[in-house]
């Protein structure tokens, strides 16, 4: 799958594999139907460094959540 394509599949993908790489307790706040599809770039740029970073630490993690709640519809 490449996620250079911007479609719901891709876009939900891409958040439900950042909510499992983030370790995320509550699910529910990264549901992809939350999420604004404009974004999508945002979003992928988002995905691409945590996948690239691997592990962040718990200030890094607090960010990346702060960041991922700009896009929330």
């Amino acid at each position: 799958m490449s996620l250079e394509n911007k479609t719901e599949a891709n876009f939900e993908a891409m958040i439900v594999e950042m909510s499992e790489k983030l370790q995320v307790v509550n699910r529910s706040i990264m549901d992809p139907k939350d999420y604004d599809i404009a974004y999508y770039e945002e979003l992928k740029s988002l995905y691409d460094y945590l996948m690239q970073k691997g592990k962040l630490s718990v200030a890094e993690t607090h960010a990346f959540i702060d960041e991922l709640s700009q896009y929330r519809k």
